[in-house]
């Protein structure tokens, strides 16, 4: 692989968070490996304004600098209406660069953004600390080992985050739909195994909530990556769930869950450029691949096992972009080129694959006290 170029104050600030969770989980985290490994298996380069994965790019407004992602078949769909064209043009991005040099950035994002599609305008987002919100009866401080993670994220934040925890001793359980599964299922099996071996595979109807709340019911732990909006109106938000003595509940969204903010769209690319992570300032390119998945995927793991320490209790908030703008206020004059290709360690189960065992633990963990 071409190796990424990421800012030495970004390598330096995430290792500190790898120190910190070291400390209190005594599991080691590569931080190299963590933020370009994905490139590595997937052979994946960075192209100055098209994203290392090549689904994001970078181009001008009348007035700066936006991103926008065409991952999904539904944004590639959408472009004509983008465009207010009746077809689909040729060259779809060629197109829409053209169309935004009539716009200012933050018309033509929010034209994006109403219908669906993933954009940013750059360095839109201010840094944040994640927002914890006591949530439910506390228990004493504890660890990791054997509490019970149900993890309902996809992509690469939430399943990092997941992962992480069950290195550090938790049972994991990677809850999907068979009608729509984590969509890095369909992609190269490398990088889907990565995040997702260890964990126990659960299929259910997310429309069907009995089974899925009943789970609920019983975690310590649960990631979601959904936007708010998605869980809820099934009956699956932390407040429609049986309260679990010590329990914390992780958000991870785009950016944010106030206001029009919580039904914005985004993926790691365009949520680095929200937060104005890119590398450059009058000419900016892409820095890394992603870079905010794994960056929040890193701090929320850490989240999680500060948490427990403290009792649980608690619903953490944490957004990408904000994640990302935290560490655009860093230096950004010197970087180091990361190459890194992860060593894994056996293959994600098969979709369900775990049905029969994860019934029988929702059964025990029942009768078990909290």
């Amino acid at each position: 692989m071409t190796p990424l170029a990421i800012p030495d104050a970004v390598l330096a600030r995430a290792g500190r968070v790898a120190d910190d969770w070291r400390a209190a989980t005594g599991v080691d985290i590569d931080v190299a490996e963590t933020l370009v490994g994905r490139a590595g298996l997937l052979g994946l380069s960075p192209d100055g304004r098209i994203s290392a994965g090549g689904a994001t790019r970078l181009m001008t407004g009348r007035d700066g600098w936006i991103a926008l992602t065409l991952s999904r078949p539904d944004d590639i769909e959408a472009v004509p209406a983008l465009l207010e064209s009746a077809s689909m043009p040729e060259d779809p991005w060629h197109a829409v660069q053209q169309w935004m040099t009539s716009y200012d950035c933050a018309d033509g994002v929010e034209r994006a953004r109403l219908l669906g599609l993933p954009a940013a305008t750059l360095g839109e987002t201010p840094a944040a600390p994640p927002r914890v919100y006591a949530f439910g009866p506390a228990t004493k401080g504890r660890d990791l080992t054997g509490l019970l993670v149900v993890d309902l994220s996809v992509m690469w934040a939430g399943p990092l985050c997941g992962q992480l925890l069950s290195r550090a001793g938790a049972t994991v359980v990677k809850v999907e739909s068979a009608s729509r599964p984590d969509g890095t299922r369909s992609g190269s099996p490398a990088f889907f195994d990565w995040m997702n071996h260890g964990k126990l595979s659960y299929e259910t109807d997310f429309d069907d909530a009995t089974r899925l709340r009943a789970l609920l019911a019983t975690a310590d732990v649960v990631i979601e990556s959904s936007r708010v909006a998605a869980l809820t109106r099934r009956g699956l938000g932390p407040t429609d769930v049986a309260p679990r003595d010590g329990r914390v509940w992780l958000r991870i969204t785009g950016h944010g869950t106030e206001g029009e903010r919580a039904d914005w769209v985004a993926f790691g690319d365009d949520a680095a450029v929200s937060g104005g992570l890119v590398r450059g300032d009058a000419e900016p390119e892409f820095c890394g691949d992603a870079i905010a998945d794994p960056l929040t995927g890193l701090h929320a793991a850490a989240a999680v096992a500060n948490a427990l320490r403290g009792g649980g209790g608690a619903l953490i908030e944490m957004s990408m972009s904000a994640v990302a703008a935290g560490y655009a206020e860093l230096p950004r004059s010197t970087e180091s080129a990361c190459a890194a290709t992860p060593q894994l360690k056996g293959p994600a189960a098969s979709l369900g694959a775990d049905n029969d065992a994860v019934e029988n633990l929702i059964a025990e963990r029942r009768l078990a006290p909290c």
